[in-house]
């Protein structure tokens, strides 16, 4: 059943962005070109966003029709609940960012206070209606487990908050957020699926074949950004599918190459307020890259296979 669905999410995608392409060009949303960007990237002006709306539309809708299939329909409705509500931070944001024509968007501080409203939101539901998520922290590959008490809402808020912008820096080329989610998702499905949370593994299904759909328009050249609509949601269900797996931890090893681009940007402005100098050409490091004479398919290549390898050395770890 899951794979169907998968089938369905990615065939669905597929359909919709056609119709939803045009849509956008009439409505002039198009993205805006960060002056202090690469010159190359000029050329992606007025290319439409938003085309996150497409995959998380389609894996609403049939994780609206799974929960009528599941046992658990609370675990379901968490990542409904995850993707909708990162889901609207992202639309809000890059509405702002089209209508404005100036890519600011939502402040940091704006944007920061709804991710943690979401997320506690998330762990109330979770502490009293998911009882097998255990509040803590696993070691990898162990047993051994971190009870945190009370403050599991205050890492769940951290875990959420961090990586949902950690997947929004990922994405600045073309395809390489999208490709890299498929591989770290793709990875957390073979782990829900041997742990048995066939709840996780139908969501994660469903977010696969819609994000292969997207895929399609999203390689390079593409014909559609998915925005911060796509990308905040999805750092934001990575998150919480890592926690329900009671596995959060492994995130930091299936999602390395999220956790390197923030890293990236970490250094580079410590770097430049402590000495004024800067470690890389410029931050995310995929543009870094970009600045040294990488064309842009090459880099994404390497990135997925960066995550590749990476999500195979998670899957091992994640099912010891």
């Amino acid at each position: 059943m899951n794979f169907i669905f998968l089938a369905l999410a990615l065939v669905l995608t597929a359909v919709l962005i056609p119709i939803i392409i045009p849509l956008l060009k009439r409505m002039k949303f198009g993205q805006t070109i960060r002056e202090e960007g690469p010159e190359s990237h000029l050329v992606k002006t007025g290319t439409p966003t938003m085309g996150g709306l497409s995959f998380i539309s389609v894996t609403v809708v049939l994780s609206i029709i799974g929960l009528f299939l599941v046992d658990d329909v609370y675990k379901l409705l968490v990542l409904i609940i995850v993707t909708l509500g990162f889901g609207l931070i992202g639309f809000v944001d890059d509405y702002i960012i089209v209508v404005k024509k100036d890519n600011t968007g939502l402040s940091s501080k704006q944007k920061f206070l709804f991710q943690i409203i979401v997320a506690i939101i998330i762990y109330f539901i979770m502490i009293t209606w998911i009882p097998d998520v255990v509040a803590g922290i696993r070691i990898p590959g162990t047993d051994f487990f971190i009870p945190l008490g009370v403050f599991f809402v205050v890492w769940i808020v951290f875990w959420l908050v961090g990586f949902s912008n950690a997947v929004n820096l990922t994405d600045g080329l073309d395809g390489l957020s999208t490709g890299t989610s498929v591989i770290a998702f793709g990875s957390f499905l073979a782990i829900a699926i041997v742990l048995g949370e066939s709840e996780i593994a139908l969501f994660l299904c469903i977010l696969i074949g819609g994000l292969l759909g997207f895929l399609i328009y999203n390689k390079y050249p593409a014909k559609l950004f998915m925005g911060d609509t796509g990308s905040l949601a999805l750092g934001g269900i990575i998150a919480i599918v890592s926690i329900m797996l009671n596995n959060s931890l492994l995130l930091l090893i299936i999602g390395l190459v999220f956790v390197l681009e923030t890293l990236s940007v970490m250094m580079q402005v410590t770097s430049y307020k402590l000495t004024g100098k800067r470690i890389f050409k410029m931050t995310p490091i995929h543009h870094h890259f970009e600045l040294s004479g990488w064309n842009e398919w090459k880099i994404v290549l390497v990135f997925w296979s960066v995550g590749l390898i990476c999500g195979l050395i998670g899957v091992f770890l994640g099912v010891m």
